[in-house]
């Protein structure tokens, strides 16, 4: 695939109707940083029974606390990863911050190759979290502004799939394959997605922002597979300048307008709760130590193995959520979500607390149980709140707000994986289980009190709707 920019000035050999194929190949090849993160996202689940055997490729068998801190390390680092790339996808441009994330990515597992020691790994995960900070800002955005309307949202679900794919991928490969087989493996996908992201173009509205319209106009022909004189080429632009312009007018929002604003203080006070539960809801720290759960809850048949279900569903909720989310709404999917969490959660707690007695239960249900949690996160807690957001503040405070949550999002998921070992070892790892019931318990009660419908509905109905809750 060359992806030149060049191309779109040879106007004889452009279809006139058009096509979407280069868009989709685009949006693939930024979306394997999403890819990569999947890897890494799966990875500390099934290589923790290998760090910490007797042949751990370490030296020595790694603690239940230096595991904690290699799994966690990747939120710590995401946290600074949303500021950076905010800052570099908005100076330099789109394209330069996707091969930015996908060099943090190389290098990152470039590192564990070199060497299996705690530091090493702990630096790895960092470098691979300040990608992972900019993967959820930069990807959505760049793949948003290279697409037409028609096929946006498509393309936009993409991140969620791959995500998943490379979680279950990894699952697969921790199953058969040797801790440096993997590694070998993956560490040519994010070079890959470098050579090809070298001949990606630059986003359209970044470069209409830079005054490069006529360049823009090129990318916009090559991508739609239009002639450069295209009178819609022409409109899109106008409307990109327009965009700009009104941008540039409006007046600065600063954090105390936000705060004197009673809908908007309300907004970012349930979006900040959403989050909270969202990233402490339990599903990394069930994703990172899933064999070591369902050996705790009775699970003896290579739970390794079983975990591989875990993302299999997660993609297969993904797409019905996606079917579901339009004709039944934000609001009655999260409180249903976040419900059906709660008994997950308590079944699986239970399961754990009966085994830690000595008695048993049937092997399946903690797996059900898992399965079920995983089902409504990745169709429901996941994406709702994320959605609710984008929805519930106008374009004024838009990205101040959401760069503010996300970087919350990721410092809650850093305490999660961090305290998960701490607070299993202390109280065991049924009780850390009840407390997530408990957190998806408060996610019930505040969406059904507090949290208003915003499906179909304008920023400023959503706004009046925030101030007549009590």
């Amino acid at each position: 695939m060359t992806l030149n920019v060049a191309e779109a000035e040879n106007v004889d050999n452009v279809p006139k109707k058009g096509k979407t194929y280069v868009q989709v190949l685009v949006a693939i090849v930024a979306n394997t940083t999403i890819l990569t993160y999947g890897f890494q996202a799966g990875w500390v689940s099934p290589m923790t029974k290998v760090l910490q055997s007797e042949n751990s490729p370490s030296g020595y068998p790694l603690s239940d606390y230096e595991i904690s801190w290699i799994a966690s390390a990747i939120c710590l680092a995401a946290m600074f990863g949303v500021s950076l790339f905010t800052y570099i996808v908005d100076k330099y441009g789109r394209r330069v911050a996707v091969l930015l994330i996908a060099a943090f990515q190389a290098l990152s597992w470039i590192l564990k190759l070199s060497s299996a020691h705690i530091v090493v790994l702990i630096t790895a995960r960092l470098l691979a979290g300040l990608g992972a900070g900019g993967c959820y800002n930069v990807v959505p955005m760049y793949v948003r502004e290279i697409s037409q309307d028609d096929i946006r949202g498509v393309l936009g679900s993409f991140i969620i799939l791959f995500q998943n794919i490379g979680t279950m991928a990894m699952f697969a490969m921790g199953a058969y394959l040797s801790y440096y087989t993997i590694l070998w493996i993956i560490v040519w996908v994010p070079v890959l997605t470098m050579i090809l992201m070298v001949k990606a173009p630059e986003s359209p509205a970044f470069l209409v922002k830079r005054g490069k319209n006529d360049e823009a106009a090129k990318t916009i022909a090559f991508l739609r597979r239009l002639d450069v004189n295209d009178k819609r080429i022409q409109k899109e632009i106008d409307f990109m300048k327009n965009e700009e312009l009104t941008y540039n007018s409006l007046p600065k929002i600063s954090f105390k307008s936000i705060y004197q604003n009673k809908a908007w203080l309300r907004g970012c006070m349930l979006n900040i709760i959403l989050m909270t539960i969202r990233s402490n809801s339990g599903n990394l720290a069930v994703l990172n130590y899933a064999p070591t759960i369902m050996k705790s809850a009775g699970v003896t048949w290579n739970p390794e193995l079983q975990t591989l279900s875990f993302p299999a569903v997660m993609i297969l909720a993904s797409f019905i959520s996606m079917s579901c989310v339009e004709k039944f709404g934000r609001k009655p999917l999260i409180i249903i979500s976040f419900g059906v969490a709660v008994v997950s959660h308590i079944i699986l707690a239970t399961t754990m607390l009966v085994q830690h007695q000595g008695s048993s239960t049937p092997g399946w249900l903690p797996v059900i149980a898992i399965v079920t949690f995983f089902a409504v996160y990745a169709g429901g807690i996941s994406p709702m709140p994320y959605i609710i957001m984008t929805e519930m503040f106008n374009f004024q405070i838009r990205a101040k707000v959401m760069g503010g949550l996300v970087t919350h999002a990721w410092f809650m998921s850093f305490v999660e994986l961090l305290s998960f070992t701490a607070i299993a070892d202390f109280l065991g790892t049924y009780s850390v289980v009840y407390i997530y019931a408990g957190l998806n318990l408060v996610g019930v009660i505040v969406s059904v009190i507090f949290l208003p419908e915003t499906k179909g509905k304008t920023s400023e109905q959503i706004e009046n709707d925030l101030v007549k809750k009590k």
